[in-house]
């Protein structure tokens, strides 16, 4: 009888085992399919597992746009604006296809662009930083034109920014790099001009 309490034992310990198991790999299926079910306009899943289009910005001030998603592509200019907002409309595992604010498309090396968020005043005028998410807020500071400030989330359409010790909020309007709908044709040849 020993022999059977033992054989219980251990048929107790791999049922225990296969039930954690079985739990991990529920919950890594699950985040599979929540990457999987993310897709680029024409209906491919990203391979980032990330939402398209998303926001990023540059990570230096010497970021090269090329023609196509590879090395083997021609250079169609240099950004020269570390922390420049844009937005990835299309994906490769390594590329990232981008909308500047100029309204050019140009492919990215993935390595060159970073999930900090920031927003750019592209305009020819002032844009006011509120104390509140209303126009009738005190005004806080005011956006130079070809200015950048670093956002942290936007809703009932206003963005939080920060630059060093002042927070504020801005129009979502009146900035690029808080926009939720795709601001350039995912299927139009990288290239100046809208």
């Amino acid at each position: 009888e020993p022999s059977v309490t033992r054989t219980q034992t251990v048929s107790s310990k791999a049922r225990s085992r296969l039930q954690r198991l079985a739990v991990i790999a529920g919950v890594i299926g699950a985040a599979v399919l929540a990457g999987a079910g993310q897709t680029m306009p024409d209906g491919r899943p990203t391979p980032s597992g990330q939402p398209v289009p998303r926001w990023l910005s540059l990570k230096s001030s010497e970021v090269r746009a090329r023609y196509g998603p590879g090395l083997d592509y021609r250079i169609l200019w240099e950004y020269r604006a570390s922390g420049l907002p844009v937005q990835v409309i299309a994906e490769t595992e390594e590329w990232r296809k981008i909308c500047d604010p100029e309204g050019a498309v140009a492919w990215v090396h993935r390595s060159v662009v970073s999930s900090r968020r920031s927003v750019f005043n592209a305009s020819d005028a002032e844009v006011a930083i509120r104390a509140g998410r209303v126009a009738t807020a005190p005004l806080r500071a005011r956006l130079t034109p070809r200015a950048l400030v670093a956002i942290e989330d936007c809703e009932e359409g206003w963005c939080e920014v920060r630059a060093r010790r002042l927070r504020g909020f801005v129009r979502q309007t009146e900035v690029f790099g808080a926009q939720d709908r795709p601001l350039c044709n995912a299927a139009r040849p990288a290239g100046r001009g809208r």
